[in-house]
């Protein structure tokens, strides 16, 4: 599971979002948020500080879930992180 939080703070930060990022927290949300949820796409938004909240789009499939986006929103204008692409 490292290795996945890893990625998910190195994709973070090559997207040239320099905040605080924590791989483990960002995964556990996403975890909490689709318990329950029927199979499909979602759009969820969490409030990382006063002026900063990511929104996640995910795809929820059967037996695993797919984190295709994360757009930061900042004062600055917002930074769109794509895990889809390589």
């Amino acid at each position: 599971m490292e290795a996945i939080y890893e990625a998910i703070e190195q994709k973070i930060k090559a997207a040239g979002y320099d905040g605080a990022v924590n791989g483990m927290a960002i995964y556990d949300e996403i975890c909490d948020e689709i318990e329950g949820k029927e199979n499909g796409s979602y759009i969820f938004m969490s409030k990382v500080e006063d002026d900063v909240f990511f929104e996640y789009k995910i795809d929820i499939m059967d037996d695993e879930f797919n984190l295709a986006y994360i757009n930061i929103n900042t004062p600055d204008g917002i930074i769109h992180v794509d895990f889809d692409a390589e």
